[in-house]
């Protein structure tokens, strides 16, 4: 009989690129749940796979409570299939969310690229007067143009 592999914190914090307090705090949270050998925690190849979907499912935006949730159905008798179907559920909610961002993203680029357009032309405008001699000021407007001077001499 071949034993199954085991992993030891500073194989697999090696291995995902994270730190042992990670695995830790992960351990800590439910998510993982190596055994010990002394003081020293010993990683199977369940915990090597859960500890991928962990990472995938903060890759993935997902909370640790969310992503608990789908990995502790695999232990359910018909984990499988509810699994699979709440990781459907939750993935079409993300997508959702994700589109929305994309949306808020999208907008908030065209707002910042037409506000980089005005402060262009503005500046453009300004360094146009200060070649003729020109004082400047831009106008709460938006609208830049040169000032008259109201200091006397």
């Amino acid at each position: 009989m071949v034993a199954e592999p085991t992993y030891r914190i500073s194989e697999l914090a090696a291995e995902f690129s994270i730190t042992a307090r990670a695995l830790r705090f992960y351990e800590d949270k439910g998510l993982l749940a190596p055994s010990r050998q002394g003081q020293n925690r010993i990683y199977s190849t369940r915990d090597r796979a859960r500890l991928s979907l962990v990472l995938r499912g903060k890759r993935l935006g997902f909370s640790l409570d969310e992503i608990r949730e789908m990995i502790e159905l695999y232990d359910l008798p018909d984990g499988r299939v509810a699994q699979l179907n709440v990781s459907i559920e939750k993935f079409r909610k993300r997508i959702k969310s994700l589109e929305q961002q994309r949306r808020d993203i999208d907008a908030t680029m065209k707002e910042l690229e037409g506000i980089c357009g005005l402060m262009e032309r503005t500046l453009a405008e300004k360094i146009k007067h200060q070649e003729r001699g020109a004082d400047f000021a831009p106008s709460v407007a938006g609208f830049a143009g040169p000032l008259r001077s109201t200091v006397t001499s």
